[in-house]
């Protein structure tokens, strides 16, 4: 299998990998593309633990500036400040968690969807079929879609613009190449 580009999808190499049909090979062994597209991660751990505890610490700094000067209901709200922020550093590092798979081969095209939390979901196209839409303009909500006979699947939600429109392009190009190729007997 030879790489066929690499992408820097919002911070994350994605290797799109081809290979070429063979006579050694069953079609089903074949793999035209595949790509794995995973959000860009947070902060590593220890760093958004030094975030927390430097917010904290100016927090209790400041707090115990107003209680001597009096203000101590003040107080709570900065450790809830300080909750509400390890609660969404928390989330967002769930959330990065999530990834999709993009995998072609000459008699199918796999999208498997990984949530951060629940059941992965999968969906088989016939390639030959499969239409990629970008809508206009590539904006941030914009969304990129693969339909055949009535069903349609979304990818690539949270990539930025640019990395979208590079992976339809990438889709585009391995799905014409598939069509061209002859399946090996």
């Amino acid at each position: 299998m030879k790489p066929l580009s690499s992408f820097n999808f919002s911070g994350e190499l994605v290797t799109i990998a081809a290979c070429a049909h063979s006579g050694s090979m069953t079609a089903t062994d074949t793999v035209v593309l595949d790509a794995t597209l995973r959000p860009n991660p947070p902060l590593s751990p220890s760093v958004l633990k030094l975030i927390i505890a430097l917010v904290a610490f100016v927090n209790v700094a400041f707090g115990l500036t107003l209680v001597l000067n009096g203000a101590w209901p003040v107080m709570p709200f900065l450790g809830a400040d300080v909750a509400l922020l390890a609660w969404a550093f928390r989330a967002s590092t769930i959330a990065a968690r999530r990834h999709e798979r993009i995998t072609l081969r000459p008699e199918s095209l796999t999208v498997e969807h990984h949530p951060a939390r629940g059941a992965p979901s999968r969906i088989e196209f016939n390639p030959y079929w499969v239409r990629v839409h970008l809508e206009e303009p590539e904006e941030h909500w914009s969304r990129l879609t693969l339909r055949s006979h009535g069903h349609a699947v979304q990818v690539g939600s949270f990539l930025a613009p640019q990395d979208r429109l590079s992976l339809a392009e990438a889709l585009k190009a391995a799905l014409r190449r598939n069509r061209e190729t002859p399946l090996p007997s």
